[in-house]
């Protein structure tokens, strides 16, 4: 999900004003999707990581998600996404210097090439893989679309993952032994499948289980979305090569009766989630489903604190190996980092 526009700002202040105690402080966690960025007056950069990092769970290291974040105001506009690779290294470089946290912030990262252009995207990979310093782990195609005018689409035109050209740039990154995230809406995650067809060597990593749409033409219709969404999730699980993120999904929807003047507590948000969640984790296993923040999008909503708290109530019942993997484990062989548990 792209960072916040400075719109609908976080509020730290009306976050704060929900104190919980830190449900399994030890666990160790790799928060594998956030981002940095300066947008609209609105600044979330390694200070303001930090403080969320420092909220008393065991975060270890993170992984950065693309977000068109510091690109270069200059030069070819495909090699503009340089810049923010270039900033992720240095966001890296202060939180290795120990003086931010003992997390390893940034620790990897998946930036943006235009996966337009085929083959030829071959010496970006080249660049990419040199101006991170060794932490790009591959690139992000948001290719959200809806034919409905109500959605936003992120993308310029429909079917845009399992285009030729992309699917030439996605066999390029499967040889590099690169990866993939994708972001789309639920009901093109028939795509996904295809795609990971076409590259059974290709490791996806399919974010915010899969974008089901509860809005717009959706509106009011939830249990005729989880239907449909819970049909097509589980047949892009049948694919070994797809990892799925557990998060970024509302919490309070516009019909919601209770009280607003509290953000939402780590049980309201698991109640929320559950039942998406669940079959996430039911269909891929915990060895492919990781828990995202999705920071600092997720703060519009909850504090960083209590979006962990709330994926270790969902997590309450799975087995000490699951819990490894929901928290770490699936994140570090996806995006081929150290695993805290080993």
């Amino acid at each position: 999900m792209a960072a916040n526009t400075g719109q609908n700002a976080p509020d730290d202040d009306w976050l704060g004003k929900l104190e919980e105690e830190t449900l399994e402080p030890d666990l160790p966690i790799i928060d594998p999707h956030h981002h940095l960025c300066v947008r609209g007056g609105y600044t979330y950069l390694m200070p303001e990581l930090a403080r969320d990092l420092a909220s008393g769970h065991n975060i270890v290291s993170t992984v950065f998600a693309e977000c068109h974040s510091m690109y270069r105001q200059g030069g070819p506009e495909a090699e503009r996404s340089l810049g923010e690779t270039e900033f992720v290294r240095g966001q890296a470089a202060m939180s290795a210097s120990g003086g931010f946290g003992a997390a390893r912030a940034c620790e990897v990262m998946f930036g943006n090439i235009d996966m337009t252009l085929g083959e030829a995207i071959e010496p970006l990979v080249d660049r990419h893989l040199e101006a991170s310093g060794g932490r790009f782990r591959g690139v992000r195609l948001s290719s959200g679309w809806d034919g409905d005018e109500r959605i936003h689409n992120v993308a310029p035109r429909p079917g845009l993952l399992v285009d030729p050209s992309v699917k030439q740039a996605a066999a390029l990154l499967a040889r590099r032994g690169l990866m993939l995230d994708s972001w789309l809406y639920h009901p093109q995650l028939d795509e996904v499948a295809e795609l990971a067809d076409a590259f059974p060597d290709l490791t996806i990593v399919l974010n915010h289980v899969g974008t089901p749409i509860l809005g717009g033409p959706f509106r009011g219709r939830t249990e005729e979305v989880f239907k449909d969404w819970r049909v097509r999730i589980s047949r892009v699980a049948e694919r070994s090569n797809v990892f799925v993120k557990l998060g970024a999904l509302p919490i309070r929807m516009p019909g919601f009766e209770g009280d607003r003047s509290l953000p939402p507590g780590s049980v309201e948000v698991a109640e929320a989630w559950r039942p998406w969640i669940d079959t996430c984790i039911e269909a891929f296993g915990a060895e492919r489903a990781m828990f995202e923040s999705n920071f600092p999008v997720q703060k519009r909503w909850c504090s960083y604190q209590v979006c962990w708290n709330a994926f270790k109530r969902l997590a309450a019942g799975a087995s000490e190996e699951e819990k490894r993997d929901l928290f770490a484990g699936a994140a570090a062989r996806a995006y081929r980092m150290k695993d805290p548990n080993a």
